[in-house]
């Protein structure tokens, strides 16, 4: 790649030079045609005149011409019929003379090839003319060649090898830096593939600005994969440590029962009824936090009465607080209009905060919900609240509580949960266009508040 970089390059210069070596040698051979035929237009008039502006006879010319060894200069006769009778010099014809323009007097100029020439009329005396008996019109014609441009071509190759040498001395150190990023992103990126995702590209403060970016986008990407990794392996040891602890309750009770080492089969049978629901809990909760992270579950916004559905779901949780001998109560008195929400997701994602708290909580767990006009910060969001006064949440865990299977260690007396219900509260407030977050603490004596914003309907 780099080779083939470096070659394109070079070949754009070498065609640049000769497109521009073509252009300047046919600008310079016409420049050097037109400065011949102007200056043998000069010639021939100061020959073709004499001193004072007095015409100057033949015989005189023929004497400057031996003089001064004037080989490309020649007398030619034009008859009054405008035919030339005298022999014209090589590479003239008589179509480029123009007879018609000389019997008139005029200067005619031109070129043929690399030939120029230039023809003015001499202007005899009366008694030359008689003397002669010339019955038209007499011209001097002066020609010369304008070929090779000579040593400028020398220069031009000259400065042609040294752009060249440059050039490729350019090429090779561009084609380096740029190909190198290229080489090692494939290098890199290889590696990720067959599965090793700590290899990371360099980063060099030399790197154009395009190729940085390159790195630290395959870097990022490797981060990425090497978090996801974590992350799955994670899930992995969660899923198993809680599927395996309902299991082995499950499979133990029920060898027990099989074995007749049970007296009470009623309470073997309740238990593993119990585990049997925390593992249908369980696998649901994995089956909705998939759809959601795949857009699959499916999710109907409309006007929803909210302090309904936190009504509706708080008394649904009572025998389970009762159970637990915590208070458990709805503050719907500052409830609003309806919100744009999903009543059946709402209702689950109050079930999955209220189980939370009700997990967490010392003595009461109270669900508020407050319309826009009394929540002032909310820019006329609705906001519901799910509070419990147990020993609150470190500071560290507050951003973490979100992440599935993320336990923080409150130090409570029950039993927590899979780590999977707040992941999905998080993700179906996202799905209905709102947000929550948790506060804590609340109090002196610690307490939590999950804080869930719903725009209005």
């Amino acid at each position: 790649m780099r080779r083939r970089l470096m070659v394109a390059m070079v070949g754009l210069v070498v065609g640049v030079l000769l497109i521009a070596g073509a252009g300047s040698l046919i600008l310079t051979r016409s420049a050097a045609r037109r400065q011949a035929t102007e200056q043998l237009i000069s010639e021939a008039r100061a020959l073709a005149t004499g001193k004072g502006g007095a015409a100057q006879s033949i015989r005189e010319f023929r004497t400057i011409k031996r003089v001064l060894s004037l080989e490309d200069a020649r007398i030619v006769q034009v008859d009054f019929q405008g035919v030339i009778v005298s022999v014209l010099p090589s590479g003239i014809t008589d179509s480029d003379l123009n007879p018609q323009m000389l019997l008139a007097g005029h200067t005619v100029s031109g070129r043929g090839g690399d030939l120029v020439y230039a023809a003015v009329p001499i202007q005899l005396t009366q008694l030359e003319r008689e003397r002669r008996h010339l019955r038209g019109q007499v011209a001097i014609v002066l020609t010369r060649e304008v070929g090779d441009p000579g040593p400028s071509w020398g220069y031009f190759l000259a400065a042609g090898g040294v752009a060249l040498l440059v050039a490729a001395l350019v090429a090779a150190q561009m084609s380096r830096r740029m190909t190198r990023p290229v080489i090692e992103a494939m290098e890199v990126t290889g590696r990720i593939a067959a599965g090793d995702l700590d290899s990371r590209m360099p980063e060099r403060d030399g790197d154009y600005p395009e190729f940085a970016s390159l790195g630290r986008s395959v870097n990022e990407m490797a981060r990425s994969l090497q978090d996801s990794r974590v992350r799955e392996r994670h899930l992995l040891l969660s899923v198993s440590h809680d599927l395996r602890t309902p299991l082995t309750s499950i499979r133990g009770f029920a060898e027990a029962i099989m074995d007749g080492a049970i007296d009470d089969n009623g309470r073997a049978a309740e238990v593993i009824i119990a585990e049997s629901r925390r593992l249908e809990r369980l696998v649901g909760d994995l089956l909705d936090l998939t759809k959601l992270e795949a857009h699959q579950l499916s999710i109907h916004i409309r006007p929803t009465d909210a302090a309904e559905v936190v009504s509706t779901t708080v008394e649904g949780f009572h025998p389970l607080a009762e159970k637990s001998r915590i208070a458990l109560a709805a503050d719907t008195t500052r409830a609003g209009g309806p919100v744009s929400a999903d009543p059946d997701r709402l209702a689950q994602l109050l079930a999955n905060l209220i189980e939370n708290a009700l997990t967490y909580a010392r003595s009461s767990v109270v669900v508020g919900i407050y319309a826009g006009d009394t929540a002032p910060g909310y820019g006329g969001h609705h906001v519901i609240t799910v509070e419990d006064d147990g020993p609150g949440i470190a500071p560290g865990d507050l951003e973490r509580v979100f992440e599935r299977f993320y336990q923080s260690d409150r130090g409570p007396t029950r039993k927590a949960g899979s780590g999977l219900g707040l992941a999905i509260v998080a993700e179906l407030a996202a799905a209905m266009g709102g947000s929550i977050r948790a506060d804590s603490p609340v109090t002196s004596e610690g307490g939590s508040r999950f804080v869930l914003v719903l725009p209005p309907a």
